[in-house]
Order: structure tokens, then sequence, then C-alpha cells
């Protein structure tokens, strides 16, 4: 059986491009969002997000009539499921559980539409269970079907789970050519949602269970941010031992069977500082390694920030008279990753805002956004070019390897107080 129409709820960095590679595929696609400004700038042609490629998908996507955007759901063949899967901090009992109220609102949503043969595939990234309470969710909306956790592959809606893994700055070829893990909550399940992804996936669907599905991406996503926290470890080491550790993990990497990753201000975006907290919150006894790793990158922006504070004593010190008002310090870079526009989970926001509470001027270089985050709003900040703040700045402190930093990077060496927390200028 075709899909003839397809719904993606949620249209931000996985959702909008999924919507628009599907749709070059001259299938009928419908987007819903709750953010009308969102809806309203796709349904011109446009985008609201950065990334490359994307623009030229949309615009010919919507253009061909394959691609609109709405605020409500409407009957689809399968709907897929990308909204926020954030955790919930709890300081006081020091935990972590994830905040599956953007799932179940949006499960809320498309049950009115749903009909007899529906597929619904969470794409969210989640921890063990979501699928299995994204089915329950519908079910007790639509008691009229039947679904997998009571029906089995009798069932009138088929579910399944298939995590994104892709990159930002590369989403268009990675939705494309990545392989997928494809976890249904039956075998006949999976087996559906395999015909819809190779509607646009060259890559290998490999098929599994939800729960092993779901696992999955946090175990590629805690992988990724163990390696990490080595390296910011092996970067506070190195500093307090006057050792450059751009310099020792070159020299380290160049053994056959030893990559160390780069370290940085922290660990941030929507996945890797926040899907191994799942891992963590569902075994918090056996994932001992995974929280610390957790722990170690949480910590990283507090070390940069110290690095701060002492030119700022060293700045004192020299200049008895001068006041923190009087010292601006240029922050380059509050995106989480280089060359996108991506704020969620940021490490260089929580830094910038913890230097402006010193009470500096802070300087922002962002070259990805028009306009600062609400959390960096205030009298002492702005917005500026790089060749401003490098006039202008009393201290440099680079947070995020942008492009544009990269061939800047002399002038930037220049500057006469640098705080560089990713090794631009060991490049």
């Amino acid at each position: 059986m075709p899909f003839n129409t397809i719904s993606v709820v949620g249209l931000g960095y996985i959702g909008l491009p999924t919507a628009a590679v599907f749709a070059s595929r001259k299938v009928k696609v419908i987007g819903v969002d709750v953010n009308q400004h969102a809806v309203d700038t796709i349904n011109k042609g446009e985008i609201h997000i950065v990334e490359p490629e994307l623009d030229i998908v949309v615009q010919a996507a919507v253009n061909q009539g394959y691609l609109t955007a709405t605020t409500k759901p409407e009957p689809a063949d399968a709907f897929m499921i990308a909204v926020p899967t954030p955790f919930i901090n709890d300081k006081e009992n020091d935990s972590h559980q994830a905040d599956l109220s953007y799932i179940k609102a949006a499960s809320q949503t498309i049950a009115a539409v749903l009909k007899k043969g529906d597929l619904v595939v969470l794409e969210s990234t989640s921890p063990v269970g979501a699928t299995e309470k994204m089915s329950g969710w519908l079910a007790e909306a639509r008691p009229d079907l039947t679904f997998p956790q009571t029906h089995g592959e009798a069932s009138d809606v088929r579910v399944a789970h298939c995590p994104e893994r892709v990159l930002p700055g590369h989403v268009i070829r990675e939705l494309v050519e990545n392989d997928r893990v494809i976890g249904g909550m039956t075998p006949k399940c999976s087996q559906r949602a395999v015909e819809l992804y190779k509607i646009i996936v060259q890559g290998e669907c490999i098929v599994t269970n939800a729960r092993t599905a779901e696992m999955a991406k946090l175990t590629e996503n805690s992988f990724r941010d163990v390696n990490i926290a080595f390296a910011n470890e092996l970067s506070t080491i190195c500093h307090k031992l006057d050792i450059n550790v751009w310099e020792l993990i070159r020299l380290a990497n160049r053994h056959p069977r030893v990559n160390i990753l780069q370290p940085g201000a922290g660990v941030g975006g929507h996945c890797i500082a926040v899907d191994p907290w799942f891992i963590v919150d569902s075994c918090p006894e056996e994932a001992r390694l995974i929280k610390m790793a957790r722990i170690v990158n949480d910590e990283k922006p507090e070390w940069v920030l110290a690095r701060v504070k002492e030119q700022l004593d060293f700045i004192h010190q020299q200049n008895p008279d001068k006041t923190r008002s009087n010292i601006t310090v240029a922050c380059l870079g509050v995106a989480f990753k280089p060359d996108i526009d991506d704020l969620r989970e940021s490490p260089a926001i929580g830094i910038t805002k913890k230097i402006i509470e010193l009470g500096c001027n802070v300087q922002v270089v962002e070259p990805n956004i028009e306009l600062l985050p609400a959390q960096l709003d205030g009298d002492s900040v702005k917005l500026v070019s790089l060749d401003e703040a490098l006039v202008q700045a009393d201290i440099v402190c680079v947070l995020v390897k942008h492009t544009p930093f990269n061939e800047s990077v002399n002038l930037i060496r220049n500057a006469s107080r640098i705080i560089d927390a990713v090794g631009l200028l060991n490049i």
C-alpha cells in the first residue's frame, strides 16, 4: 500500500529537512507545527532555521505543491513525530528525567485524524519505552482503533521508532545516505516503517524492536559524550601541567589505534548533552561511566569561566581603578557547534551569560544569528561583528570554532588577552 500523504509533526532542525526530502520525492507532505511563524515562513518557500541546502529543497517542494505547512494536523497515511525531548533537571534529587510532554501533545493532536492502516513513527530521541507510551496515548485518545500493545500484528495502526542520526550542517545529505535503525512494536510495524523510509533512504534500513532502536540512539550519543569528556578532562589536566593539549592530542593520535577527540567549551545541542541522561535516569546504579562523562562535560563551562576570571583579576591588578563595567569581553560564538544557528543546550550561551553577570561589557560575535537570544538580553551585551569586537575587547574568549573565525585567525591571534576553549589558535 503506497504512502500518498505523509505528515511530519514538528518542523524544526530534523522535522523540516525530513519533510522537505520526502516532498522532493514527489510525495505529498503536510508539515505540522505550533509555531505560526515557522508555518508561514515555510508556506512562502522559505526556512526559519540555518541548514545548508535546505532552503533550495524547501523552495522547490513548496513551489511544486508537494510540501505545505499548517498548525493543525490533517489525515495522512503516515505520521512522523519529530518534536523536542528535553530533560527535567531536578538538582535537589540529582535526577534528569526525560520530558515527554511534547510527544504526548503531538500524539493527542494527531489522534483525531488517525484511521485504520496508518503508520505512526516516533523520530524524537527518547528514553527506552517512549514509543510504547506514545502508542498508549494514541489508544487512549482513539478507543475505536486498535494498537500493537493490545492487538499485536492485527492492530489497526502500526507504530514504530526510527531515531534521526544526522549531523547538523549535513542533514540533507545524511537523511538520504545514512543507514537507519527501525524498531517497530511488531515485525509488521517494522516492515511498514521500512517501506516508508525506503522512499528517501539510500542506506540500509536495519530492523529491530522499538526498545532496542530507542537505546541505539542513546548509545550512539553517549559514546560520543564519553569520548568528548576524555578530551575535556585531558584539557584541564594539561592546563594544570603547563602542556599544550592540542599538540599533545596530535602526538597521541599518531598512534594507529588512538583517536582522541578535540576539547571544547563543553557539550551542547539537543542530543549529546541530553540523551545520556535518559540512560542514567533509567539505570542510575549501572550507568556510572556515562553519568561521570556528563558531569565532566557539564563542568567544563565553569572551567572556562574560571580562566576568564583569572584574566579579569590580572587586569584589576594592573589597573586598580578599573571596574568590571569598564572591561569588555568578546565572546566568539554562542551556537552549540560550528557553523549552525542552533543554540539549544549551548555551553557557550551559559558561559556568556555568566560573564555578563560578572558585570563586564560583553560583545557577542555569532555570524549565524541576527538577534541575541532572550537569556543574553541586557544593557551590557550586544551582538557585534568580529572586527568591532577585536578592536574594543580587553579579553577575547573563543567558544565556538566557526569558519569565519578560522578565516580570521591571524587577526584574533593578535588580541591582547585570549582564552581559546576550542583550539582555534592551534589550527
